[in-house]
């Protein structure tokens, strides 16, 4: 466990450092605020107006592309809405109404 977090904490360190210097401070942080200081942020697309828009959903698509895209989108976003994160459950929620409304509008009520 320790060597999985001594080689997380070099790659993410960027250069090794003597032992003295390697502990972090509290101004540097944990190992786990480096972490989350490393990830990619994701960049944000506008807000879509229509549930069809937010799900992916074009007029070209068959019953089958619709279902498997819906059963991919249900899948992620589902997994989303126990997040600790209150943003990313929002727009989980938010997600999940609109595959929901899709749902009922090209395959009828649940």
């Amino acid at each position: 466990m320790f060597k999985i977090l001594k080689s997380l904490s070099r790659s993410l360190g960027g250069s090794h450092k003597p032992a003295a210097e390697a502990k972090p401070t509290a101004k540097e942080g944990s190992l786990l605020a480096k972490v989350n200081k490393a990830a990619p942020v994701v960049a944000k697309a506008p807000p879509a107006s229509s549930p069809e828009d937010l799900c992916g959903i074009t007029p070209k698509m068959s019953k089958d592309e619709i279902m498997a895209q819906l059963k991919m989108l249900f899948r992620r976003y589902n997994r989303s809405a126990s997040s600790l994160d209150a943003k990313l459950r929002g727009e989980a929620d938010q997600m999940l109404d609109a595959i929901v409304a899709m749902r009922e509008k090209h395959f009828g009520e649940i």
